[in-house]
């Protein structure tokens, strides 16, 4: 297989896009069956309660026969649920397509690491990561069973057969809920691949995560500490690494080292990362308002699995530390950034012609402002 014919930077950027659209649609269905106000109608017409209890309880195999109150509505309920449904089939096609890529990068045997191909790692990562929290979004959506179960019953009564996509949509829904348990069984293969791109956050993650102290005592964003230097270029060896979300590596690490577990047992320095990760906050972001309370979601997902008491109690512990510290540590962070960037302003201002050599300064600076921001 030659690897450049199979564009894989090209199919990451296109699936990270449209997994983006995808959360927000999802998204959207989650808050719109949520509110008793724009959920779809028939979720709550009272001639169909039952309809609608035994869809739920039977889900996905449901006899359409015995649920003869819906056929004089079966037009109108297939108007009005399309949206949903065809929604839930395009992820079901994204899922495909993200599946056939991690294959296809696994069989090209591609090494990803931030240092080396910064761009098409961070396309993976982010590609895996939006595929994870789609499914947990998913999860979520409370109507998911009665909306597609209810749909496939009109279906039937006007067409004389299922939905030719609903069969793969209810083992979806079945399967991946709790979505952790299944999801991990699905990156079995991708394991070698995830856990080389995840690991090469080892040295970008650990000297980001510093508290505020260690960030003034090794002078961080400061201009002035060193003025023989001030005219030259300030430049890492891995200078996109720089300015790289502190909250998406975060999410990379905790998500991804979820769903490739095995790795935390392995591999000290993974177990290292995802250690700190964890304790430097209580929730991951899915989309929006929508997160995940990180400990207690992976602890009950541990707990499932046998011979892994002992990382349930590394999560509690690393719970525990981060009720303890982490606020702190961010405000303590907002605090020397308020200074720090204060300075810089004032220099830049002063002398612009240190934008050039110092920009480095300047996006780290941004960056790390956003994080403490959001």
């Amino acid at each position: 297989m030659i690897i450049y014919q199979q564009k894989l930077a090209e199919k990451l950027t296109i699936l990270r896009s449209r997994g983006e659209g995808m959360l927000t649609r999802i998204y959207n269905i989650k808050k719109a069956c949520g509110d008793q106000k724009s959920k779809p109608a028939f979720l709550s017409d009272k001639s169909l309660e039952k309809s609608v209890q035994y869809i739920v309880r039977k889900f996905p195999d449901i006899d359409h026969k015995s649920l003869s109150n819906v056929q004089p509505l079966r037009n109108e309920v297939l108007k009005s649920l399309s949206l949903y449904y065809y929604t839930f089939v395009d992820l079901l096609d994204f899922k495909d397509h993200v599946s056939e890529l991690l294959t296809t990068i696994d069989v090209c045997g591609v090494v990803l690491d931030l240092g080396l191909n910064f761009d098409l790692t961070k396309l993976y990562l982010d590609v895996v990561c939006i595929y994870i929290r789609l499914l947990i979004l998913l999860s979520r959506v409370d109507d998911r069973k009665a909306v597609l179960g209810l749909f496939n019953v009109a279906h039937e009564m006007v067409h004389g057969a299922s939905d030719p996509a609903f069969h793969r949509l209810g083992r979806l829904i079945v399967e991946y809920d709790p979505p952790l348990k299944e999801l991990s069984k699905e990156f079995v293969p991708h394991a070698r691949v995830l856990t080389r791109a995840l690991l090469s956050l080892a040295a970008i993650y650990p000297r980001r995560n510093l508290n505020a102290e260690q960030w003034r005592s090794a002078q961080m964003l400061s201009l002035v500490s060193n003025p023989n230097q001030l005219l030259n270029p300030a430049h890492t060896e891995t200078i996109p690494c720089e300015y790289l979300s502190l909250e998406t590596m975060e999410r990379w690490i905790i998500l991804g080292f979820a769903v490739c577990h095995q790795t935390l047992t392995q591999n000290q320095t993974a177990n290292e990362l995802w250690v700190l990760a964890l304790s430097d906050g209580w929730v991951v972001p899915l989309f929006r308002d929508e997160v995940v309370y990180t400990h207690n979601y992976i602890e009950v997902f541990f707990q499932s699995i046998k011979g892994y008491g002992k990382k349930v109690s590394e999560v509690k512990d690393c719970y525990q530390n981060a009720i303890q510290n982490s606020c702190q540590t961010h405000r303590e962070r907002r605090k020397f950034l308020r200074s720090a960037m204060r300075e810089l302003v004032l220099l830049c201002s002063d002398q612009p012609g240190l934008l050039g050599p110092k920009a480095l300064f300047i996006f780290m600076g941004m960056c790390f402002c956003r994080d403490e921001v959001s």
